[in-house]
């Protein structure tokens, strides 16, 4: 015996979950980036039905968007959103891989880093407000980049500190010393 559910009874029983998203404030001196998003996975359709639900009411229809394919496995050419649909396009040489551009015919361009899903809480709050710093002139991959730095950097610290503890270095010193 097999049983079917309808899609629409599934999105009924699911409540969607907010979007993460962090934006500089309206008015604000412009930047290399307009903010940041968070996106729960690489679904591109799904993730942008929910970023587009919430833009639109700020900033008006949201008509396009284009996105690099380093990060995406599947680009929708367009994606149906609430009221309208969503062209996509994508630019693999011309666009930054860590870059969301989307474009309304009546409020203009806005470029968003995009963290990747997998990213941690509290590396994607740094880049979040990386992105969202009024007149920041740091592009999303070097904001990124920045990211896997002082992530390398915490993990190298962390590893040198273990060591000491487990009788590295400070200990060893103090042995030649007895001696």
């Amino acid at each position: 015996m097999t049983a079917t559910i309808e899609r629409t009874i599934i999105n009924e029983c699911l409540p969607s979950q907010p979007v993460r998203l962090s934006l500089t404030p309206a008015g604000s001196v412009p930047g290399l980036l307009d903010g940041a998003w968070w996106p729960r996975s690489r679904d591109l359709s799904h993730e942008l039905r929910a970023l587009t639900d919430v833009l639109d009411a700020r900033w008006g229809r949201i008509t396009r968007v284009t996105v690099n394919p380093a990060h995406w496995p599947v680009i929708p050419r367009k994606v149906p959103v609430t009221g309208h649909t969503v062209h996509v396009g994508w630019f693999a040489d011309e666009q930054d891989p860590n870059k969301l551009i989307l474009l309304s015919y009546n409020s203009g361009r806005w470029d968003l880093l995009v963290v990747p899903p997998e990213t941690g809480e509290a590396a994607a709050a740094r880049l979040m407000s990386a992105a969202a710093t009024p007149g920041a002139l740091l592009t999303a991959s070097s904001l990124m980049a920045s990211e896997d730095t002082t992530r390398d950097a915490r993990e190298a610290l962390s590893g040198e500190e273990e060591w000491e503890t487990d009788g590295g270095a400070a200990s060893a010193a103090g042995t030649l010393s007895d001696s």
